[in-house]
């Protein structure tokens, strides 16, 4: 639609997408547990973060302005970009923390574990804000790719709206059904994947939760082959358990 209709002045349209990513690991001792924590520390880092977000602002043809970054102890990463659909004008000694566009680009990880539960979590959350022709939708496949992805929560929204050069008021400028119109096809033949769309809010929900388990690749510091059978039905069970209530957002087993 944007190509179509022409735009009067600034376009005002906020579209904001917003990420929540889990990857689920099982790790059989409290050493392994931590172990796993600083593991991740030292995998989602601020500085691959950082990378992350500029390949997002780069897929975006967004200009970048300002970094921001923080890594926690004991645990977790954050790390903000402010950007431009246009090149800015900076001047001697300025730093730009505000400006007409309003966007920006976020990333927070959460890794977690509990001393009682064999199992620990890893949650991101990304959020890409923009504001003027540029859309996000385009960075899905990247995002997903870029993590061990087995649920994925995904809120996608267009707020205010702008105008037309005839004074229509304009409030999306671009078609959208559905967020898995953005996904791959291939993306999301792993995934079994719910939504829950506000059409006349333009509000879009999509939640994404992994279809296969391969075992391997969710135990930390452990081969699946020095676990008897029943330990590897068990260990399956509970990873799976785990997920589906993440997934839900319920603790449906309790």
């Amino acid at each position: 639609m944007a190509g179509k209709m022409k735009i009067f002045g600034f376009n005002n349209l906020t579209k904001t997408l917003s990420f929540n990513i889990y990857d689920v690991c099982y790790a059989k001792s409290a050493r392994a547990q931590k172990d796993y924590i600083a593991y991740i520390g030292e995998q989602y880092n601020t500085e691959r973060l950082t990378k992350i977000l500029f390949s997002v602002a780069e897929m975006i043809n967004a200009t970048v302005l300002n970094v921001a970054k923080q890594d926690y102890d004991p645990q977790g990463a954050s790390v903000t970009l402010l950007i431009s659909e246009k090149p800015m004008m900076r001047g001697e000694n300025e730093t730009i923390v505000a400006h007409l566009d309003k966007s920006h680009l976020t990333v927070h990880t959460y890794p977690e574990y509990h001393p009682d539960n064999a199992i620990a979590t890893f949650r991101v959350d990304i959020d890409v804000s923009t504001c003027g022709e540029i859309t996000p939708l385009s960075t899905l496949d990247y995002l997903i790719g870029s993590f061990d992805s087995d649920i994925i929560t995904m809120d996608y929204r267009v707020r205010g709206f702008t105008r037309t050069v005839d004074g229509e008021k304009l409030y999306i400028d671009h078609d959208i059904t559905s967020i898995q119109d953005y996904i791959d096809d291939e993306t999301l033949k792993r995934y079994d994947a719910i939504d829950i769309n506000v059409y006349q809010a333009n509000i879009f929900h999509t939640k994404m939760l992994i279809k296969e388990i391969d075992l391997q690749n969710y135990l930390f510091n452990t081969d699946v082959y020095e676990l008897p059978p029943k330990n590897r039905l068990q260990i399956t069970e509970g990873l799976r358990r785990e997920m589906i209530e993440i997934f839900s957002g319920t603790n449906v087993y309790k």
